[in-house]
């Protein structure tokens, strides 16, 4: 079984410490902010933060898609934040249309019904990786939507894509972007060597020291590794969400009686993506209550 890290060695590329950094009551929103600006050299207004946002299909059969950290600027752009360790061969060639995926998802929930197409917002997809996407040792990597036969062309679609590759050192990057990726891969004390990071450290810190994030982490890794283990055993998909609908309801039986429609919504969902995005709610709830009314309002934003 894997050897379980403690949540005082995550560092920021890590899924859970992110998610739960930016979304702490206290730490979230100024956390969030210094990131991206330190990312996009500009200063970032009042933020709405949805921590692992999922984003359903079309119907049934559409995949959605589980964002890591999804933030919404007022009267400003949208963004998705992406840690991202899948450093496997399938995955790294994906990368370009998991980016595509996203931004469509995101555009297709960004219009509301009558409104004309000049108010669809901008929108940035970030990707902030240990491994190098593209192969060419570029810590930055922005892309664009443009026109192959005239590149000189201003086509302007609203639509970023950033790649951020942690040890890239090609193409001159900005001293402080190169110091914040450093200290997001390796999160500690001697590596937040300016202000704002030195800031960014003191809310990593105190966010690791908050007890009810020990919690959860202890909770999301023993459940996961249950979950891992009986998917390994059964040899079967459906053997795997299964393991996480059963570990959703361990979760709930805890804090109380369980509805019956709760219950029955949960044995039949069959999308993994849902279903982690479930566990981690009903690991931070503190009544089954809470846990109905966290899964409505993440559809409901979706």
């Amino acid at each position: 079984m894997k050897k379980r890290r403690q949540l005082e060695e995550l560092n920021l590329v890590d899924d859970f410490l992110v998610n739960s950094l930016t979304s702490h009551q206290v730490y979230g929103e100024p956390a969030a902010r210094c990131i991206l600006e330190c990312i996009l050299g500009r200063k970032i207004g009042k933020l709405t933060i949805i921590p692992q946002c999922f984003v359903q299909g079309e119907d049934t059969d559409g995949h959605g898609i589980r964002m890591d950290v999804y933030l919404d600027e007022e009267g400003g752009e949208l963004f998705d934040l992406e840690p991202d360790n899948n450093s496997g061969e399938k995955d790294i060639a994906a990368l370009p249309r998991r980016a595509r995926f996203y931004h469509a998802k995101l555009d297709a929930g960004s219009l509301k019904t009558g409104e004309e197409y000049k108010s669809l917002r901008n929108v940035y997809v970030i990707f902030i990786t240990t491994y190098d996407p593209f192969g060419l040792d570029r810590m930055l990597y922005t892309v664009k939507n443009g026109c192959m036969e005239e590149p000189e062309l201003v086509y302007e679609d609203g639509a970023r894509t950033i790649f951020l590759y942690t040890k890239g050192t090609k193409g001159n990057p900005p001293e402080d972007l190169k110091e914040l990726l450093y200290y997001m891969e390796h999160t500690s004390k001697e590596n937040a060597g300016t202000e704002s990071l030195q800031k960014l450290h003191e809310m990593v810190t105190a966010v690791k020291r908050d007890g009810k994030v020990g919690l959860t982490y202890m909770k999301s890794f023993e459940i996961e590794q249950r979950i891992r283990q009986e998917a390994r055993e059964e040899g079967l998909a459906q053997g795997k969400t299964i393991g996480l609908s059963e570990a959703v309801l361990d979760l709930l039986d805890v804090l109380g009686e369980i509805p019956a429609s709760v219950r029955e919504r949960i044995t039949a969902q069959t999308d993994e993506a849902v279903l982690r995005v479930w566990l981690k709610q009903a690991a931070k709830a503190e009544s089954v209550s809470e846990f109905e009314e966290q899964i409505e309002s993440i559809r409901n934003e979706v």
